[in-house]
């Protein structure tokens, strides 16, 4: 066989081979145009440009239709790293009036972003940036303006509940593909929590641009497009007036405020302080403002008192362990103790004050008798009703539970604090054994201890109370895009399991705290309040003041809550301040000019 003959049949195998590579080019060929968009996509991005149009954000208002936080226009400097070209550095960074090394760092991060899809370069240009970019536009191709809105405040307050917005991180855009760099969201208070009711949906436009990156019209006649819906309104149950009154009143002043509508749920007012005005975390100054506010170590002005922070409640606790003793029958309206100065355990004695004895439980709230209410308490857990103490205090600690301490009511807050009622469990690792009873913990019948409760708890106490039996869960939102539109979401009606009539022997003590007990400071000419004094250690400092109360007794229209830190006794700053709240809220005016102006001046923050 000739060489010729030998190796004729090799080239089949180089016709096959030639026809293979061109099948596969010919069916990528089909893939890259008839399946796989990608490279459309990038042509499509050489010439179209995403404007996207951000929505008026919803509008919040108070109860009584006053505007807390509307919108004001600002623009934003966009840009496109892909479409930028040799321009003037110099001359944009001076209409920014910004460093070139900051400049360079911006772009620098834009481009890790995208090549192509625009972000944020400059948010809320000053009015003389803006003019002057307009004006010259045409000089830096790649950049341009793009218009949305930002937060304003005519009131400079409920800051806490209002909460505020910032740009979205990293974090955000990868777990929720409706934000892109540059977009804001809500970051605390009711533009968290009902952040996808205001913010509305974003808009977009696809346009053409030629290479000079000059819009030459809509995209297939605006097929793409998506028309910008605004973010719904809020109606609060806020009552500005009373939240501006109760604000005032807490200037200089460490602690919470807790005004709450018992028949409805709706907070009234909701005060922490210190605070700070919204305005400053709005614009161009917000980011420096901000780490200011959280650099003040000492007055912690970003926390929200009222509902994060777990305070031991003191003597206003005694009530609900009155309750609780009342529905399981362990005492009963005949049920009297004497108070011989103090409650007595071996070499440890729970001290009280001088009073009248015997004491039913109306005199025992009239008069806060520690050694009563520790009685009551001893006789609930050590009852032979149950197998051991543990089980008694289990027990126990299920009816406190159902008055709405140690976990969270669920407002329409975000970080809400549930407050601490310990497990049995926790006392047999402190006490090292299961052995323990009532005695071993009996602070807590006194609201100290291994307990804490959060204001607006207290305050939920309170209407609790007035309501005899039951409360609704505390919201701010009564109403989302109409004041008719009511959140019923938020109006459940939560039962206590406690039988009404022991509420009012609890009620009639209240009445006689202010009448002739430990907070006469409380009284309101014409107004018939129910309160309860509460005197919170917190060693080694100076005690809390709190005091909860509601009125009037037989039509409770507000309940409240009010907590000073570190300054004295429950009558000495906690009960004249929440009298001074009911009396300006039921009579839009006080008349005890002498007592406001005490509270309108004192400044507690001295007693640290």
């Amino acid at each position: 066989m000739s060489d010729r003959t030998k190796y004729s049949h090799r080239k089949y195998f180089f016709y096959l081979l030639f026809s293979i590579v061109v099948i596969i080019f010919v069916i990528k060929l089909i893939f890259i145009q008839l399946v796989n968009d990608t490279y459309k996509e990038s042509a499509d991005n050489n010439a179209l440009r995403y404007i996207y149009e951000y929505p008026a954000r919803g509008l919040i208002y108070d109860r009584n239709g006053k505007i807390l936080v509307y919108n004001k226009a600002t623009f934003d400097l966009l840009v496109v790293p892909r479409d930028v070209q040799q321009f003037d550095t110099l001359k944009l960074c001076g209409i920014l009036d910004m460093q070139k090394t900051e400049f360079v760092k911006r772009l620098d991060k834009a481009i890790q972003y995208s090549g192509y899809l625009p972000s944020v370069f400059e948010s809320n240009l000053t009015q003389q940036a803006y003019s002057l970019f307009q004006e010259q536009k045409f000089l830096f191709p790649g950049f341009y303006i793009q218009g949305r809105t930002i937060r304003t405040y005519p009131m400079p307050i409920a800051a806490h509940t209002l909460g505020y917005i910032g740009e979205v991180n990293q974090d955000i855009i990868d777990n929720d593909d409706y934000y892109r760099m540059g977009d804001y969201i809500g970051i605390s208070g009711l533009e968290k929590s009902y952040e996808e009711v205001l913010r509305g949906r974003k808009g977009l436009k696809v346009v053409l641009v030629d290479v000079h990156n000059r819009v030459q019209g809509s995209f297939k006649n605006g097929a793409l497009d998506q028309m910008a819906l605004a973010g719904k309104n809020l109606f609060t149950t806020l009552d500005a007036e009373l939240q501006i009154y109760g604000e005032s009143l807490m200037v200089n002043k460490r602690g919470g405020i807790v005004a709450i509508e018992p028949a409805t749920g709706e907070i009234l007012a909701i005060v922490s302080s210190p605070t700070y005005d919204p305005n400053l975390l709005v614009g161009r100054d917000r980011s420096g403002n901000y780490i200011d506010l959280m650099n003040d170590a000492n007055n912690r002005p970003l926390y929200n008192r009222a509902i994060m922070t777990r305070y031991p409640p003191g003597s206003t606790f005694k009530l609900v362990n009155g309750l609780a003793a009342l529905q399981e029958g362990i005492i009963d309206h005949t049920t009297a103790f004497s108070c011989p100065g103090g409650y007595a355990m071996g070499d440890h004695t729970v001290a009280c004050h001088g009073h009248p004895n015997p004491l039913r439980i109306e005199g025992a709230v009239q008069y806060s008798c520690n050694t009563w209410f520790c009685w009551a308490f001893k006789k609930f857990v050590d009852s032979k009703k149950f197998t051991s103490s543990r089980e008694g205090y289990d027990k126990w600690r299920q009816y406190i539970m159902k008055l709405g301490f140690g976990r969270q009511l669920g407002i329409d807050l975000p970080n809400e604090f549930g407050g601490f009622v310990a497990e049995m469990e926790y006392y047999d690792k402190m006490r090292g054994d299961k052995n323990w009873r009532a005695n071993s913990i009996i602070s807590v019948a006194i609201g100290q201890g291994e307990i804490g409760a959060t204001p607006l708890q207290l305050a939920n106490m309170a209407a609790i109370i007035a309501n005899r039996g039951y409360y609704i869960t505390p919201h701010v939102v009564k109403a989302i895009g109409h004041p008719d539109s009511l959140n019923y979401d938020m109006m459940q009606r939560h039962e206590t399991g406690i039988n009404r009539e022991y509420f009012q022997w609890v009620v009639d003590g209240m009445e006689m705290v202010v009448v002739a007990g430990t907070a006469p400071v409380a009284a309101i000419p014409g107004i018939t309040v129910c309160g309860k004094t509460g005197t919170a250690q917190d060693p080694p400092r100076k005690n809390h003041s709190v005091f909860i109360a509601f009125a009037p007794k037989d039509d409770p229209q507000i309940a409240i809550a009010v907590l000073v830190e570190n300054s004295g006794f429950g009558a000495q700053f906690g009960a004249p301040i929440a009298s001074l709240m009911i009396e300006y809220y039921l009579n839009r005016k006080v008349e005890r000019k002498g007592l406001e102006w005490e509270m309108l001046n004192s400044n507690t923050l001295k007693r640290y």
